[in-house]
C-alpha cells in the first residue's frame, strides 16, 4: 500500500495530507488565509509566504497525527512545484525537499493543475481518452489526456482567468472576497436578462474574460451616466450565464473533436452550483456516452489530498525530484 505525504502552498492555503494507494485519504489539513487577505480584496503574497512559514511544520504535524502514521511509514513526499505565488510555493517546496533529505525519502513535484485534475480520482476511476475542464483563479484550460499522466492543453485563457474575472466583477459590484462564491449565491437570487459582451477569440478551443469583465463595468458606467438603476442580482446573474455559456461552449467543440470517455471539472471555480449543474445537463443532453465527474468541493479549492492523488501516479511513473527542486511559478503541464 503507497502512502504518500502531499504538501501544497502554491497561494494562500497552507496544506498537508496523508494519502494511501492514490483514493484513500487518511487525513486533509488545510489552514486557509481567507479572512486575512479578504481585508485587502486579494490576495497579497508576501503576506501569503510570511503566514506560509507560520504555519506550515504545525499543518504537517497535525497531518500526521491525524493519519495516525510518521513521516518514516511514507513510500513518497510528493508537493507542488507549480504554477503559483513563487514565495508561497518555495515554503512548500523548501519543507517538502527537508523532510525527503531527513528522513530518506523520495521527491515528487506536482504540477498544481494536475492535482485539481487528479482529485476526480476520489470519486471515481478516471477513464482515457480524458477531457478536463480546468477552471480556477489562475487558470482556465482545456486539458486532454490520451493516457494516464499524459497532459495536452488544446485550450487557453488569451487573458483573465475565469476566477479572477469572478473576483473583479465581484469587486465591481461591491462584494466580499473572493467574488466568485458571493456572485455564485447572488445570482440565485436574480434573472439574466442584462445582454454582455460574449468574446469570442482567434483559436475556437481558446477562451477570453477580459471583455467580458469590461464589459459589467461599462454597463454600471452607463446607468450611472443615465441616471438608471439596476438589480445587482440580475447583473450578477446575467455575468456568470455568460461566462459559463463561454466555457460550456468550447467544452461542447472540444468533446466533438477529442471524443473522450470522460470529462471532469478541475479548479476552484469547479464549485460554482451553476456551473456543475450545467456541465451535467450539457453531457447528458448531448453526449450521453462521456461520463461526467464532478469532484466535490472539499476537493475544489486548493488542498494536499488532490497532490498526494496526482503524486501517487506521478511516483508509479517514475517522477522524481533531488536537491536541486525549486519553486517554478510558471511550471508547464
Amino acid at each position: 500500500m503507497t502512502k504518500i505525504l502531499a504538501i501544497e502552498s502554491s497561494c494562500d492555503e497552507t496544506a498537508a495530507a496523508v494519502i494511501e494507494d492514490g483514493k484513500k485519504i487518511l487525513s486533509n489539513v488545510v489552514a486557509t488565509q481567507i479572512d486575512v487577505h479578504k481585508k485587502f480584496g486579494g490576495v497579497i503574497p508576501e503576506v501569503a509566504s510570511r503566514i506560509h512559514v507560520e504555519n506550515i511544520s504545525m499543518v504537517i504535524a497535525e497531518c500526521m497525527e491525524k493519519a495516525g502514521l510518521g513521516i518514516e511509514e511514507m513510500d513518497a513526499i510528493a508537493v507542488t512545484q507549480g504554477p503559483g505565488l513563487i514565495g508561497s510555493l518555495h515554503v512548500g517546496v523548501q519543507a517538502a525537499k527537508t523532510l525527503a533529505w531527513a528522513f530518506n525519502k523520495p521527491l515528487v513535484p506536482v504540477h498544481h493543475i494536475a492535482g485539481h485534475i487528479y482529485a476526480n480520482r476520489l470519486i471515481a476511476d478516471l477513464k482515457f481518452p480524458l477531457m478536463a475542464l480546468v477552471v480556477s483563479g489562475g487558470h482556465t484550460e482545456l486539458v486532454y489526456m490520451k493516457d494516464e499522466w499524459s497532459f495536452e492543453v488544446i485550450g487557453t485563457t488569451q487573458d483573465d482567468a475565469i476566477g479572477e474575472a469572478f473576483d473583479k466583477v465581484g469587486r465591481i459590484l461591491g462584494l466580499p472576497y473572493p467574488g466568485g462564491v458571493y456572485i455564485d449565491k447572488l445570482s440565485k437570487e436574480g434573472k439574466n436578462i442584462y445582454k454582455l459582451p460574449k468574446p469570442h477569440p482567434e483559436k475556437e478551443l481558446d477562451f477570453s474574460f477580459s471583455g467580458l469583465k469590461s464589459g459589467v463595468l461599462q454597463f454600471i458606467k452607463r446607468c450611472e451616466r443615465n441616471n438608471e438603476t439596476f438589480e445587482p442580482a440580475d447583473l450578477a446573474c446575467s455575468f456568470q450565464e455568460t461566462a459559463i455559456a463561454c466555457l460550456l461552449e468550447r467544452a461542447e467543440k472540444a468533446m466533438k473533436q477529442m471524443q473522450p470517455k470522460m470529462i471532469v471539472l478541475a479548479g476552484g471555480v469547479a464549485a460554482n452550483s451553476c456551473l456543475r449543474q450545467r456541465i451535467s445537463e450539457l453531457v447528458n443532453e448531448k453526449f450521453p456516452q462521456i461520463e461526467c465527474i464532478i469532484p466535490p468541493l472539499s476537493c475544489c479549492t486548493d488542498n494536499a489530498a488532490m497532490i498526494g492523488v496526482a503524486g501517487t501516479i506521478a511516483y508509479e511513473h517514475g517522477v522524481r525530484g533531488d536537491a536541486s527542486c525549486t519553486a517554478d511559478p510558471a511550471f508547464e503541464l
